[in-house]
């Protein structure tokens, strides 16, 4: 690392705006950083990270074209989509000029994207950048997104309700209904725009937050239909040091209310920073919590709720009922909250950064994934990995009862407990020297040092 200390190397990163793809994001920065690079992370205005939590970053502000955003019509594909219309003249224009105010001493080593930041490679190219991909999702997710495409093409979709729970060909355990469609765009759109974002173009490398022991076998496929390497890095939360990019006030009085807590006794519940429920799914979710007698810690986020903006909007009586049994916030510091003794389980939307910090923390899950990539991820948590139960009907108190106590109290749980203590091992090993991840990192380091 001689030579970065001489010519540090500038890296320009562009993340998608929204809380589970920003946060891998930063904290690639935040290792790249700690390995002898500059960073500027380049940005929209929507959902800005806070420079003041990253002072060592530089922040490319690029200017606002888009209407303001309402993430309550779920409707985010296409939000991303307009993204890429309208924001690659920008970021050609920002970019150029920061080329253009550039010394020896600082030069633009590569540009490195979102996987669905697309336009940031076609700029990359124009400029005569080199870039590389951040894959934010599983390599299960992509390998089940081009399967749509090939699955299209033979003929398999659109399929009949009938074959919903047939496993599809070659894509062990996943079943046609687990497939990461979104309900808010065509079949046809979304087929382009899967087109669009697996591509990678001109692009030099991969990066993936992921770990080789979690994903071998679907990396190893991934790599052979792929022409360029592929660095499975993570976890990157737990390889970068502690810093919070969190887009939502964290509650952390919600870790005093842990320490009260008996060991292995709590189920933390929360659904990510983009799901939505409506009210009776809300007061089935808030009763199977009661009636299941276990000690839990809930996110209500403002706003998920369809129809109401307040926390207030529990059942009637739910309060008095749980009493100091329940501990209620509207977001919560998570990694912390994961990493708590008194956490035994997770009832989880199942996206990916929440499934690896679940993993990471040895704590086995409850699935009830709501939409696209949740689907790929919980099927893998409660088939694959053998770390979760998922419910899979409508949401009902009593299901609801039952899978918490089944999960905190019976001897399944238990069993799942000792396989997330095996995984959580697993990954320790491969961040510390010598592991995979951490040599897929030194392998990549050197790829952006040959640039």
């Amino acid at each position: 690392m001689e030579r970065q200390r001489m010519r540090p190397l500038r890296l320009v990163l562009v993340p998608c705006p929204f809380q589970g793809h920003i946060n891998p994001m930063l904290q690639l920065g935040t290792i790249l950083h700690s390995k002898g690079f500059s960073i500027t992370v380049a940005h929209t205005q929507f959902n800005s990270p806070n420079p003041s939590a990253h002072p060592d970053f530089s922040f490319l502000p690029l200017p606002d074209t888009l209407p303001d955003h309402n993430s309550s019509t779920g409707d985010l594909v296409a939000f991303v989509w307009e993204l890429n219309v309208n924001y690659k003249a920008r970021f050609h224009e920002c970019l150029a000029q920061v080329m253009e105010q550039q010394g020896l001493e600082d030069r633009i080593a590569c540009v490195i994207y979102d996987e669905v930041m697309c336009f940031s490679e076609a700029v990359a190219m124009e400029l005569k950048l080199p870039s590389i991909v951040l894959r934010t999702a599983s390599a299960a997710t992509f390998l089940a997104r081009t399967s749509i495409l090939q699955l299209k093409a033979e003929g398999y979709i659109p399929f009949p309700e009938s074959m919903s729970q047939d496993l599809i060909p070659e894509l062990y355990p996943l079943r046609f209904k687990d497939l990461p469609f979104s309900v808010f765009i065509t079949l046809e759109d979304l087929v382009q725009q899967l087109s669009t974002f697996t591509n990678i173009r001109t692009s030099s490398a991969i990066i993936w937050n992921t770990i080789d022991s979690l994903e071998k076998s679907t990396l190893a496929k991934i790599q052979q239909q792929c022409q360029v390497p592929i660095f499975p890095i993570g976890p990157l939360h737990e390889i970068a040091s502690a810093s919070s990019s969190s887009l939502l006030e964290e509650d952390s009085s919600c870790l005093a209310w842990l320490d009260k807590q008996s060991y292995n006794a709590v189920i933390y519940v929360s659904f990510g920073s983009v799901a939505f429920m409506d009210m009776k799914e809300l007061a089935e979710i808030a009763w199977g919590l009661a009636n299941s007698q276990q000690p839990f810690l809930w996110v209500v986020r403002p706003g998920s709720i369809r129809g109401s903006e307040l926390i207030e909007v529990l059942p009637k009586g739910f309060k008095e009922t749980i009493g100091e049994r329940g501990y209620i916030v509207k977001w919560a510091p998570q990694k912390e909250v994961l990493a708590h003794d008194a956490v035994g389980g997770f009832f989880s939307h199942c996206g990916w950064n929440s499934t690896l910090e679940s993993i990471c923390g040895g704590i086995p899950m409850i699935c009830r994934p709501c939409f696209s990539d949740q689907r790929v991820n919980a099927r893998y948590i409660s088939q694959v990995w053998m770390v979760g139960l998922e419910l899979e009907n409508e949401l009902q108190r009593g299901e609801i009862e039952r899978a918490i106590r089944r999960l905190m109290v019976e001897k399944e749980g238990k069993e799942m407990r000792e396989t997330a203590k095996v995984l959580k091992e697993k990954v320790e090993l491969s961040i510390g020297e010598g592991g995979s991840s951490k040599n897929s990192l030194n392998e990549l380091i050197e790829i952006i040092m040959s640039f």
